[in-house]
């Protein structure tokens, strides 16, 4: 009986030194860089978003936070990368919505699930611009739309690849609108961005941060804000209601994940300076250069918001039949 007794009670302090140990590595954490994936080529919305967030929290850890962009692959790249990682906060992901939301219902066996992942902290919430080059002839939604009726078949509209916020926007706005636009895929909204520019394509719906400076400086034509309300970074932009095509609402989301598993006090470290670093008026001020809007989200509200979104997405993928052949 003594000899169980001493197990036993060599056993619970044992358990009890590995238990302060591991208490107090999260207590210290980050106390090495961390590297924040961006499931997206350099240039795009997710990419700023995720360098907005990253040199903030280098300041406020004191460690280094290294974006290591992995774009291709429609975010799956990304996206397995850190969905496989240990489970440490050493790890995270910078996620765009789609991939998040469509992979899982356009893609039979993918290499990596949402449960694979746990929520951070929301990035930002980006209202969808339509958004044309500067040669198509018109300068509104309505004068657009007419050209393309106009013209069946032969315009093109521009997405981050199938399934993307980008190729989803492109399909609702041609029934929402009745016209017949060809989707052309690219590998990131920076390419799209590039082409949209220099004529190449003829419209995409993104998010404001990938195109803000453009818009500004004259070199596309912003026609609407899929949103019930105008964006104070673009006064002038009318809503889609206001342009004509009330039925048509869309946005997108930027949000930080890291592998399911890691330890609940490093992710609510994480999420209290994420909220934070959103609070503070040089963030507060560029997000809304960008066009884009900030949530002071839990985890457990992020989680809820992802859950919700990827039903929403997997009815609309089913619906419009979307596949990644498209």
């Amino acid at each position: 009986m003594q000899r169980r007794h001493l197990l036993t009670l060599g056993t619970a302090a044992a358990g009890s030194i590995v238990a302060s140990r591991i208490s107090q590595a999260q207590g210290a954490y980050p106390d090495r860089p961390i590297t924040l994936v961006v499931a997206a080529p350099p240039g795009g919305g997710t990419d700023i978003v995720g360098r907005m967030f990253a040199d903030h929290l280098s300041r406020e850890f004191g460690q280094q936070v290294i974006v290591d962009n992995k774009g291709g692959g429609n975010g799956n790249i990304a996206t397995a990368l850190v969905a496989k990682a240990k489970p440490d906060g050493y790890t995270l992901l910078m996620q765009y919505s789609s991939f998040h939301s469509a992979n899982p219902a356009m893609i039979k066996n993918l290499n990596w699930s949402p449960k694979d992942l746990t929520g951070v902290a929301m990035g930002a919430i980006a209202p969808q611009l339509i958004v044309i080059a500067k040669k198509v002839p018109a300068d509104n939604l309505k004068d657009f739309i007419a050209y393309a009726k106009a013209n069946p078949g032969k315009l093109n509209y521009a997405s981050f690849g199938p399934g993307s916020v980008a190729h989803i926007g492109g399909v609702l706005l041609n029934k929402a609108a009745g016209i017949d636009l060809v989707h052309i895929p690219y590998k990131g909204a920076g390419p799209v961005s590039a082409d949209l520019v220099a004529g190449q394509v003829e419209l995409a719906v993104m998010s404001p941060p990938s195109l803000a400076a453009h818009i500004r400086n004259g070199n596309v034509k912003a026609l609407a804000i899929a949103n019930e309300a105008r964006h104070p970074a673009f006064p002038e932009i009318p809503t889609t209601a206001e342009a004509g095509l009330p039925s048509f609402v869309f946005d997108a989301w930027y949000g930080m994940f890291a592998p399911a598993g890691t330890p609940k006090p490093i992710i609510d470290k994480l999420n209290a300076a994420m909220r934070k670093i959103a609070r503070l008026d040089v963030v507060v001020e560029r997000s809304t250069q960008l066009g884009t809007v900030l949530k002071d989200w839990t985890p457990e509200q992020f989680d809820r918001f992802v859950a919700a979104e990827g039903e929403v997405w997997s009815k609309l993928i089913r619906e419009n039949k979307i596949t990644l052949d498209e």
